[in-house]
């Protein structure tokens, strides 16, 4: 019997052994993970999935990460571990990765780790210093923290990953870039000219300037750009150029604002006075950017520092304007005139005459790194059908018909429009030198855009939205401190933001900043078969300023409790084929620019004038027949009177695009939608899926008074009543158990 029993062990233990095995084995091929986040924060998105299946080209990820670093960076190590493994299950054979551990100590470091400190300074790649704190010391540590992605001859880089945020959709991107510039640079004919320009005249005042490298400088760009050459598939072309000897440049230098120096004798006849410009520019096509090389410091008591530009930078800059002029990444149209802000940021003297304060500098580097902004300038062309966005934020001045008639054709086309629209402009009062101050006072705007827009079935309201659930300013010591409520500024909750959009999911609060309400018809929406949606609105403690606007905020108060408050859409997005507001009528004429001077006036005829006709008659030889306008030839322009599908974007505010909203990083709550919209638009859904789900911001759902108090009471007094209540009822069942066995035995 017992030899039976041990065998039925021992078959036992060896079917439990082969169980485990072959558990182990199907492991190993069918693999699969549980993410219980709610946006998958910690999945790979399907299109990060799809760029590595679909590499055509070896691509290599070399993780430059220095081993044992103080909390939280040793977490960061751990999750990029995790997240370039799942891409290495997803990927296909062209996928690799590989840490390589750079080891930092006081003594130095070991021959191996100075070889990989040496290779990641090839790729760009330089130490960071980082907070440590040991035995209640804070302390700092240099540290290797980037990574770079080598895809054929081409190197993007990752030089700092201090965090985790948006870490995949930057590897992501970032390889996308990497297959887009490959396909771009081999369609390039044309070598790209990187032109150094720098005078032989300042070698004599380098030493005294402390650039004693300055005249080895022409060799170290031509080494950089040959080194970069060779990951541009011989694109790129060298050339340098001295002024001295070439004076003509001297034009150029001034056109293109290139560091130029004058200096007068010194050191008793030594140095005699002159000038010298050094600077590079990058030009293909018609197309020209500048690098400058030369950085003027200015230190209180030591005065004024000159100093070269370092290497990095200008490898980096080098590449970032190839990638600008050689179009890597989408079009995307921005209306740039009728008013609208520039893109370009404030002057560092100020704003200067005809630009405007309130800049789109940050908007236009978000943008930037996934689409190529062109601008648009309706007075003078119309809308290339290259776009599938045209962007329009805060036109002030009318539009022509013509101009209505472009952006009408441009939507009948399927393609889509993000208008983000003021209703109210803020005048300009005039100060000296001519600059402009705000006068506080805003006027109604009424560009034209606003008939295009109701017939489509939508209106942004004059008026701006006040909202009790907004921005708290805090405010200074000299002010008496605390908050202060911009009831204009309304706070936009979770719950009060659509979910029905992909790119929406991931938005949990929003700040809206001067914004008017949109409000669609009905009737005329569903007459055109279109279809509308809200994308975020105010709160039910809204109410609307109108007609005299004062956006001063000790001016401003909440209305009496009995006055009726109700949330307001402030975006909306409407879909659908939309029916041209220019059908059944004639193709507008294009306005003609009209001269200062009448003579040269292009609706006005020679021919007309009576001195003309004197002339004509008292001379023999024939009369020279008029210039031809060859802008009056036009050719047989139809109306596109039901357009292909197409997507409108109403924002009841330019105020959103601004500085003063978005974070330079992009990481804000407002700057994720943005760029979620753009991505939208331009059918790219599925990337600002990816930019959004590592959303941080997770605001707790508001609840009132009554429920505040009853959870304060729970946690306090409830929990403990619940255990003693618990303890009760254990120990009466104990007793009544009790009671029953001694009953048995009785």
């Amino acid at each position: 019997m017992a030899k039976s029993n041990t065998s039925a062990n021992r078959i036992k233990f060896l079917a439990y052994l082969v169980l485990i095995v072959l558990v182990n084995i199907a492991g190993l091929t069918l693999f699969t993970r549980l993410d219980l986040t709610e946006n998958d924060m910690y999945s790979l998105s399907d299109v990060s999935q799809t760029v590595v299946k679909t590499l055509s080209e070896p691509l290599t990820i070399h993780v430059f990460f220095t081993k044992n670093l103080p909390a939280p960076h040793n977490s960061t190590e751990r999750y990029l571990h995790d997240l370039l493994e799942e891409y290495a299950i997803y990927a296909n054979k062209n996928f690799n990765y590989r840490f390589h551990d750079v080891n930092l100590d006081v003594a130095g470091s070991a021959a191996g780790a100075a070889e990989t400190q040496r290779l990641a300074e090839t790729y760009g790649i330089n130490p960071v210093q980082i907070q440590a704190i040991e035995n209640d010391e804070i302390k700092f540590q240099r540290a290797y923290m980037g990574l770079v992605i080598v895809h054929g001859d081409l190197v993007e880089k990752i030089p700092a990953i201090t965090t985790t945020d948006g870490l995949e959709y930057k590897l992501t991107t970032a390889i996308q870039k990497l297959n887009n510039k490959i396909s771009a640079l081999l369609r390039v004919k044309d070598k790209i000219q990187v032109r150094l320009i720098q005078s032989s005249s300042l070698d004599q005042i380098a030493p005294y300037m402390g650039l004693k490298d300055l005249p080895q400088l022409p060799s170290e760009i031509e080494s950089l750009v040959k080194k970069l050459n060779g990951r541009m598939y011989d694109r790129l072309a060298f050339e340098r150029v001295d002024p001295t000897i070439s004076p003509d440049l001297n034009t150029e230098v001034e056109t293109h604002h290139i560091m130029n120096l004058k200096w007068p004798d010194l050191g008793n006849g030594k140095v005699v006075a002159g000038t010298g410009a050094v600077g590079m520019l990058i030009r293909h096509g018609d197309k020209t950017a500048s690098i400058p090389l030369l950085q003027v410091i200015q230190i209180p008591i030591i005065g004024t520092q000159y100093q070269l530009a370092d290497p990095n930078a200008i490898e980096t800059a080098i590449n970032d304007h190839v990638e600008a002029m050689i179009d890597i990444n989408e079009d995307i149209g921005y209306l740039a005139d009728h008013g609208a802000p520039g893109l370009s940021g404030p002057s560092p003297m100020g704003p200067m005459p005809g630009q405007s304060p309130d800049s789109l500098e940050t908007f236009r580097s978000l943008a930037e790194k996934n689409y190529a902004i062109r601008e648009v300038k309706l007075k003078e062309g119309s809308i290339p059908d290259s776009f599938n966005t045209l962007i329009i934020a805060g036109p002030n001045e009318p539009f022509s018909d013509y101009a209505l008639f472009q952006i009408d054709q441009f939507l009948m086309k399927g393609k889509n429009l993000a208008i983000f629209y003021d209703t109210f402009n803020e005048a300009k009062m005039p100060m000296q030198g001519m600059l402009q101050q705000p006068s506080g006072q805003y006027v109604p705007v009424n560009t034209g855009l606003e008939k295009l827009l109701e017939h489509y079935g939508a209106t942004v309201q004059p008026a701006i939205v006040m909202d009790e659930n907004c921005f708290k300013q805090q405010m200074g010591q000299q002010m008496g401190g605390g908050e202060r409520s911009l009831y204009f500024a309304p706070m936009i909750k979770n719950e009060n933001i659509s979910k029905d959009f992909d790119f929406m999911k991931g938005i949990r609060g929003l700040v809206a900043f001067k914004m008017s309400p949109v409000t669609v018809d009905a009737e005329r929406i569903k007459a055109n078969g279109l279809k509308s949606s809200v994308l975020f609105r105010s709160s039910e403690k809204s109410w609307e300023m109108r007609d005299h606007i004062n956006l001063n905020p000790m001016m401003i108060a909440p209305p009496p409790p009995d006055t009726k408050r109700t949330g307001l859409n402030l975006a909306m997005l409407i879909t659908g084929e939309f029916p041209s507001y220019f059908a059944g009528k004639p193709v507008p004429e294009k306005p003609q620019k009209k001269s200062d001077d009448p003579s040269k006036d292009t609706d006005a005829d020679p021919s007309d004038s009576e001195d003309a006709q004197e002339n004509n008659k008292s001379e023999d030889k024939p009369a020279t027949p008029p210039e031809i306008d060859l802008s009056r030839i036009t050719g047989d322009e139809k109306v596109i009177e039901k357009g292909r599908p197409g997507k409108i974007v109403l924002v009841g505010s330019s105020e959103m695009l601004k500085d003063i909203i978005l974070d330079e990083e992009g990481r804000s709550p407002n700057a994720v939608w943005v760029l979620n919209t753009l991505d939208y638009l331009n059918n790219r859904e599925n990337v600002a899926v990816m930019r959004s789900k590592e959303q941080r911001l997770n605001p707790l759902m508001d609840a009132g008074p009554m429920v505040k108090t009853a959870i304060k009471v729970f946690n306090t007094i409830g929990l403990t009543i619940l255990v003693i209540l618990s303890g009760l009822v254990v120990y009466f069942r104990r007793s009544a158990r009790k009671r029953k066995i001694q009953g048995m035995f009785v």
